[in-house]
């Protein structure tokens, strides 16, 4: 089946739409354990980028399991197809010229490395929010990490599941600074790349 693909050409390039949108498109993923910060952390991103004038999407990993990666459990097979959907995607809204910010726990180092491998060279920048497995079970609003512990839920990442924290991110932000001071390491990364 695979040689009756053939990749459509299109008219218009990456590099019309970024110069129609007055930027470029990239891919900044955060990684670290549930209740890390990483979505809290994203949106802030966000709404800094939008009050500038860049066009940006997030895709946060709850909202995606209730769509397009709804058919997926949390086993080590289905967390690496839900990371390569993801990086897919995004691989999209970069092609589009979107600034994509991107929040998942993506524990395993060997699915990071497919998202930076798919995502075109200079267009990719990890965030470990670099947060205590303590801290995020303080900060447990959603009641996850007792559920964990109580056997309820299974495979849960920093319980019974593992959690490869990144040996080379591009940025790690930890649960000693502030949001804005984390957010302000990241836009001071990204911001010269736009």
């Amino acid at each position: 089946m695979e040689k009756n693909i053939v990749p459509q050409s299109y008219g218009v390039s990456q590099e019309s739409r970024e110069k129609l949108n007055g930027h470029k498109g990239m891919l900044v993923f955060f990684t670290g354990l549930s209740g890390s910060g990483k979505s809290t952390l994203a949106n802030i991103l966000e709404e800094r980028l939008h009050r500038n004038g860049v066009h940006t999407f997030v895709l946060d990993g709850d909202n995606m399991r209730y769509g397009i990666n709804k058919d997926l459990s949390f086993d080590p097979e289905a967390r690496k197809e839900n990371i390569r959907r993801i990086a897919e995607i995004s691989k999209l809204f970069v092609n589009a010229g979107i600034v994509v910010i991107a929040a998942f726990v993506a524990p395993y180092d060997a699915d990071r490395r497919n998202i930076r491998n798919t995502i075109p060279q200079g267009r990719y920048t990890e965030v470990f929010v670099n947060t205590s497995l303590e801290e995020c079970e303080k900060r447990d609003v959603k009641g996850l990490y007792a559920k964990a512990r109580s056997g309820e839920i299974k495979n849960f990442t920093g319980i019974s599941a593992p959690y490869e924290a990144p040996t080379n991110p591009d940025i790690e932000v930890s649960e000693f600074l502030t949001k804005e001071e984390a957010v302000q390491v990241i836009y001071d990364h990204i911001s010269v790349k736009l």
